[in-house]
């Protein structure tokens, strides 16, 4: 399957960016609230940034690849 760029745009700022922002936010306000399972919660969504990031980086390997052979 190929990523357009302004999709492959959009998944990297959301792995990079948007997913450790959200994760760190809900950790700082988890403590400051006493919520609960806030550590399952934020491991869970590093997880998911990990993941898609290196789905990304697999995608821009191939990429690379496919474009240094038709040169």
């Amino acid at each position: 399957m190929k990523l357009s760029n302004n999709t492959y745009d959009i998944l990297k700022y959301v792995a990079l960016i948007g997913l450790p922002v959200i994760a760190t936010l809900i950790g700082t306000l988890g403590e400051i609230w006493g919520l609960t399972n806030t550590t399952e919660i934020v491991a869970t969504i590093n997880a998911l940034a990990v993941a898609l990031g290196g789905l990304l980086q697999l995608s821009s390997i191939k990429y690379e690849k496919e474009r240094n052979q038709n040169e």
